[in-house]
């Protein structure tokens, strides 16, 4: 495992990254990254890269061709908030969003380093078909004039000055 903190990436953003690299091997992952043309996977390239060296380290996992990419997620850290002067007196936010990346690997053969795989999310039945309802029918000019004359005239309460 390898975990990233504080990291100046929307986690939004990392997760499109993420999503391209989890269930492959090491070295799949790798080349993935490298063209990928977004910032957030250099940041993801660093953090994948510590974990084949903790795997390495701690593990003793000797072959890194056998390291396949179990977990990667993106959880969303602290945003730092700002204010930006607007015409008129207004202020208008600007969120600066963090993330904690986190990856881990595992050795196939061994299993050294295994971490439960993330829920698989399952796929839900197709929204029941809906009624078709005819559509409403649109109001005429007549139907409108009609409706008009059957208004009473507004009566006035004032009565007409007297001239002099």
């Amino acid at each position: 495992m390898a975990r990233a903190r504080f990291v100046r990436v929307s986690a939004r953003k990392a997760r499109l990254v993420l999503d391209q690299i989890r269930g492959k091997p090491v070295a799949e992952a790798l080349a993935t990254l490298e063209y990928t043309p977004r910032a957030a996977a250099r940041l993801v390239e660093k953090v994948l890269r510590s974990a084949v060296a903790n795997a390495e380290h701690n593990y003793q996992v000797r072959d890194l061709d056998d390291l396949r990419v179990i977990q990667a997620y993106a959880d969303g850290g602290p945003v730092l908030k700002r204010v930006q002067p607007r015409a008129m007196g207004r202020a208008f936010s600007i969120k600066h969003r963090t993330s904690h990346l986190t990856i881990g690997v595992s050795d196939e053969t061994n299993g050294a380093g295994v971490a439960p795989a993330a829920p698989v999310a399952r796929q839900s039945a197709p929204p029941p078909a809906r009624e078709e309802r005819p559509a409403p029918a649109r109001r005429t000019t007549a139907r409108r004039a009609s409706r008009s004359e059957k208004k009473p005239a507004a009566r006035t309460t004032r009565k007409p000055k007297e001239k002099k």
